[in-house]
């Protein structure tokens, strides 16, 4: 009876550490990093909640004007990198290289964001 339990312990055990593997991903299967465009426009929003920052960009398009959401590294690393919560502001001008998303949605991951003055993080 114990091996059946203990058996039986091991294989919940592998299923929830397959779970966890699975929920996070890869950057490279979600972006095409072998791309990068620039966007440029005005900070609709930012999330700063785990996993990662988002921003949120709204950029003028020739007929209207789109919301790309961008993601960006955890919180943490952000802070450690030199950001603030409000380094960015609702309506502050910015330029944003960015990897792309491989489904050609209008979400992307962040690599540099620059400030429409020049300073950029």
């Amino acid at each position: 009876m114990r091996f059946k339990r203990s058996v039986l312990i091991v294989v919940v055990s592998l299923l929830f550490v397959q779970t966890a593997l699975w929920a996070h991903h890869s950057l490279r299967t979600q972006f095409d990093m072998n791309r990068t465009i620039t966007l440029t426009g005005r900070v609709a929003k930012m999330n700063w909640s785990n996993p990662h920052v988002r921003l949120y960009i709204e950029v003028k398009g020739v007929s209207k004007t789109v919301t790309w959401e961008l993601y960006m590294a955890s919180p943490n690393l952000q802070i450690m990198n030199g950001w603030k919560i409000d380094t960015y502001r609702r309506g502050d001008h910015v330029s944003v290289d960015v990897y792309p998303a491989r489904d050609g949605s209008r979400v992307g991951f962040a690599k540099k964001v620059t400030p429409i003055s020049g300073h950029s993080f």
